[in-house]
């Protein structure tokens, strides 16, 4: 239920988002939660291989090289729609940015985090 709710939050940000990034567009409401889906996914199954692949870059940047790991998820997540667009690599970076604190602060609102 939990991982539901993450998708449905993730997908209502990524869907707000656009309004205040010119680099990033989202078609509707329903591109943007298969998107948030999408996203989930690759993050669960595709980031944990490119953490570890490249654990040499992310300690010499001190871990600042996870941000950009995280806007290439955002671009290939970006790929699998016509309804979702970002305009390079910049535009991603501060998408996931945006899109991770503003999922974080509406999920603990929401009261996502209580057991």
């Amino acid at each position: 239920m939990n991982f539901l709710l993450k998708v449905l939050i993730t997908g209502l940000i990524a869907y707000l988002l656009p309004q205040i990034l010119p680099g990033v567009k989202v078609a509707d409401i329903k591109t943007a939660t298969l998107f948030a889906l999408v996203l989930a996914l690759l993050n669960a199954i595709v980031k944990p291989v490119l953490v570890i692949l490249t654990i040499p870059v992310t300690l010499i940047t001190l871990g600042l090289f996870l941000l950009v790991i995280n806007a290439f998820m955002v671009l290939i997540a970006a790929n699998f729609f016509k309804g979702v667009e970002v305009n390079g690599f910049w535009w991603a970076l501060i998408f996931s940015i945006l899109l991770s604190l503003g999922s974080s602060v509406l999920y603990s609102l929401v009261g996502g985090g209580k057991n």
